[in-house]
């Protein structure tokens, strides 16, 4: 039996692992891709995200292979442009979560996790006790090998939106709305790539392109429309082009990696886990990756999985779940809030108008947007 088994090494599975194991428990990190992996992201470190790597003494690390960015560039319809900085010396980080996630593992696994890729979480342990469920552990599979039963005292899930053990147990679903699927993919000699990421709302989808470095940049495409998506390349070159700003500068940009898809991208969750499972990352609810924040939700909705299940390791008579949902609710309630409101502003193109109206009146009111959800003062 380990202590803490933690499905997913993605950022939240791994800074849940490295939380633990540096503070003694004995961990197992599992994940079913093969490492290191590549993964659709908006590739950004926002700086509240940076502020919990700091705490982890990790910020050097990334620093030295990632892009400082300094805010945002957003664009809607009509010409409007709003360009906003973070400010107080304050930077976002751009890098591949290729090289992220695996850092991210290097640092658990030398923190003492141990850890194991090419791994499946087939489904939860679960015991019935008085007609209340209680996760003791999973079960795993190997490629070509027999199920392995991994008892452990917590389990948390942090394996995605399409996780394996929240869905087992009911904790998690795909809202009927809105539903948005994500089509991204790197690109090479895209002009005019600034220090700032670039959104580019258009009503009902939106394109984001974040500057990786080294002439490469992360473009991905947002939309409700799934039409076209037998040709996710085609489809998405078809909307950069005709982009109005993206247009004039990818005409002699080339595309040095196959897209991939993600979606649909919203999760609800309806509670922080059952007794013996705490959720964790996307696992834990997903709003929508355009405020560009989803990362700063990911560690540090794991920090705190790690914190109450350091906790519960202590006394397994608290309320393990309650607490964790407590501690989410003080970090995230209000951000979600917001994020929640800007995904419904942007889901028509008649909204969307009225939002270019107001940023094109009162473009202090989008600066002020773009620090918030940089999470500048949280």
């Amino acid at each position: 039996m380990v202590d803490v088994l933690i499905a997913g090494a993605g950022p939240a599975g791994s800074i849940a692992a490295i939380r633990l194991a540096r503070a003694g428990a004995r961990v197992l990190l599992v994940d079913r891709a093969r490492f290191p992996r590549d993964k659709l992201c908006g590739d950004t470190l926002n700086p509240g995200a940076m502020r919990v790597l700091d705490r982890f003494g990790l910020r050097d690390r990334v620093e030295a292979v990632s892009r400082p960015l300094e805010g945002m560039l957003i664009t809607g319809t009509g010409g409007v442009q709003v360009r906003g900085t973070y400010g107080r010396g304050l930077f976002a980080r751009a890098l591949t979560r290729r090289v992220l996630d695996q850092l991210l593992v290097d640092e658990a696994i030398a923190a003492g996790a141990q850890f194991q890729d090419g791994v499946r979480v087939d489904r939860p342990m679960v015991e019935e006790a008085g007609g209340r469920p209680t996760v003791r552990g999973a079960v795993l599979c190997r490629a070509g090998g027999p199920p392995l039963r991994v008892p452990a005292q917590v389990t948390i899930a942090a394996d995605g939106r399409r996780s394996a053990l929240a869905f087992a147990l009911g904790l998690a679903s795909h809202p009927p709305a809105p539903r948005r699927w994500a089509i991204g993919a790197y690109f090479d000699g895209v002009d005019g790539l600034d220090t700032v990421g670039e959104m580019h709302v258009r009503g009902p989808h939106y394109i984001g392109v974040s500057p990786i470095g080294e002439g490469l940049a992360n473009v991905c495409l947002v939309t409700p429309d799934r039409d076209g998506f037998a040709d996710p390349a085609g489809l998405l070159a078809r909307h950069v082009a005709a982009d109005p700003v993206l247009g004039p500068r990818t005409r002699g940009a080339r595309r040095v990696t196959a897209p991939s898809i993600l979606g649909p991208l919203a999760v609800d969750a309806r509670a922080a886990g059952v007794p013996g499972l705490l959720l964790a990352g996307d696992a834990a609810g997903f709003v929508d990756p355009m405020t560009g924040d989803g990362l700063r939700f990911a560690i540090r909705g794991a920090e705190l999985a790690a914190d109450v299940a350091l906790a519960w390791l202590e006394d397994a008579s608290i309320d393990a779940v309650t607490r964790l949902a407590d501690a989410r609710a003080h970090a995230f309630g209000t951000k979600y809030g917001v994020n929640r409101l800007l995904r419904r502003l942007v889901g028509t193109p008649r909204r969307v108008s009225v939002m270019a109206l107001s940023a094109r009146v009162a473009p202090g009111l989008l600066r002020q947007m773009i620090r918030y959800a940089g999470d500048v003062a949280a």
